[in-house]
This record gives C-alpha cells, structure tokens and sequence, in this order.
C-alpha cells in the first residue's frame, strides 16, 4: 500500500508541475471577463471591511480577516468554470463567513483556461495551501463553489497523496465530473438558469484541452476518496450539478469519510456564495458555519 501511495504522489506531482501551452479566450469569454471587471471596480462586491491584497506563494490572494483573534483558515476557491470568476465576486460571502467563523477567509486568484489549462490552477491553489502552511495558519478547510468545489476537492486528493491533508472540506453546488455525463443535465435543464449541459463542455474542452476528464485531478467524482477529511457538500435540488454533489457524497460515506450533504429544493446553483438573502442561501451559509466550527474552536 505505501508504496502504491507513492507512485501515485510522484505521477500526479510531476504532472502538476509540467507547463502546458494554452490557447486565446474566444471573444465571448473576453467580453465576459471585461464585464466583471467593471463590475469590481464599480464596487458591485464592495465589503464593509477590505480584504487586505497581496501575493502568497507566488499567487495573487485576497485574504478576509476576522473581527477578532483568528482561530483558523478556510481556503476558497471561487467558480465560473475554470475560465471565468475572481476572488472579488466572493468578497461579500467571504467577509460574512470571517465575521460568523472568526476564521480568516483566503481566497486565490488562480490561473484562468483557456489561456492556462490544466493543471495551471490546481497548481495555483497548491502553492497557496503550502504558503498558508509555512505560516502555521492553524486548522485548515479548504472549499469551493462551482468548479471551485472541483479544485478543492482535487487539492484535497492531492495535499492526502503529499502527506498533510485539509482538517476539513467544504463543496458547494460542485462540479466534480468533467465528463458531462449526468443525467441531471436533462432533468434539470429547466430549472437551472444558470448552468446548462453546453456550458459545461464547452468549459470542459476548454480546461482540458486533449486531457481525459476521467483524471481524478480534473474529475475528483473518480478519485479514491478514502482517507478524506470531514466534508460538508451543499446542492440545489434542481441544479444540473446535483448529482455531482450527491455522488461525491455518496461516494465519500462508503469510503466510510464523515460526510453530511444538504440539498435544497429551490435553490439555484451557488446561492450561498452569491448572496445570502438568495432562497436557500440563509440555511446553507448556517449549515457550513457550523461545519467550520468544529475545526477552529
């Protein structure tokens, strides 16, 4: 067994650590990314109190801190399917669960596809989880939202592969499976109005670029998932992304992992991260909190 755990460590380090070429955003991508940047600095995700902005380890961060003395960290990796999404538009989310947790909320600006396909931000993510561990950050919890929950599930694979696993972990509205293959892409088609089976394998073939989305790095609903640590998974009941959540939850409890799944009828995709007056969002954000507690108290 160490020994098989250990081919697997140097295959999957050595992949993360090989460059890829990517290609240009097309257009459609471009003028969306230009769009959320105006709405940063028009201050749409403005909070109360500013995150302090600064590089760790090697990565631009924004990092929300606590009203009081810190008790531990959560890493959050934020959605918009690997292309797409910034560290600001989880701003609001953030100091809210900072305020709530008395944790410090860090949240990477990881590399974008397609110009930086996999694993460009899977390595980001890494570096910033090892810099928060240089700092002796305390009890960590690493999360994700939308793809996001696909990184942090795969950064959790990967930090248990190197030895130094999360102390938790948190999914929210997860994509976890690359392959598009859900049946939930059908039967939820109408009452998701913000992810859809095209948008999804169009991110897809952008992220991957020629790479199987059966990797439990890219797709972590095929990773071995003994040994994980406690995990909090959150969907929508009508999501196209439900059945990811479900089946990683499923799968995490017959690895015989502490995991509780809250699914929510009427909640659309990401609620919680978007804004907490969002149906379902209040009884989401309450239910992880919780969560959290219990590693940094």
């Amino acid at each position: 067994m160490k020994e098989g755990r250990s081919k697997t460590t140097e295959r999957r380090s050595l992949r993360l650590l090989e460059a890829r070429a990517g290609r240009s955003a097309p257009l459609e991508v471009v003028e969306r990314r230009k769009a959320m940047l105006g709405a940063v600095d028009g201050g749409v995700w403005r909070t109360e109190r500013a995150p302090i902005v600064e590089t760790l380890g090697g990565v631009r961060v924004l990092r929300f801190q606590p009203p009081a003395a810190r008790r531990g960290v959560v890493l959050h990796l934020h959605g918009g399917g690997f292309r797409l999404g910034c560290p600001e538009m989880i701003g609001p989310f953030s100091a809210a669960l900072a305020e709530r947790c008395g944790v410090e909320v860090v949240l990477p600006a990881y590399r974008l596809a397609p110009e930086h396909p996999f694993p460009a931000g899977l390595v980001d993510a890494r570096a910033v989880l090892a810099a928060l561990r240089r700092e002796g950050a305390g009890p960590i919890v690493i999360s994700g939202d939308s793809a996001g929950g696909g990184l942090a599930a795969g950064l959790t694979a990967l930090s248990l592969d190197e030895g130094h696993g999360p102390s938790g972990l948190v999914l929210l509205s997860p994509w976890l499976d690359l392959t598009c293959e859900s049946a939930c892409y059908q039967a939820n088609a109408d009452t998701d109005p913000l992810f859809s089976l095209g948008a999804a394998q169009l991110a897809a073939e952008l992220y991957l670029q020629g790479l199987s989305p059966r990797d439990p790095l890219v797709s972590p609903r095929f990773a071995d998932v003994a040994g994980f640590p406690p995990t909090f998974v959150s969907v929508g009941s009508g999501e196209v992304l439900a059945d990811d959540g479900r089946g990683f939850h499923q799968a995490l409890r017959a690895a015989g992992v502490e995991a509780s799944l809250l699914a929510v009828d009427g909640m659309d995709h990401v609620a919680v991260t978007r804004g907490l007056t969002l149906p379902g969002s209040a009884e989401t954000f309450e239910a992880l909190a919780g969560f959290i507690d219990r590693f940094t108290r």
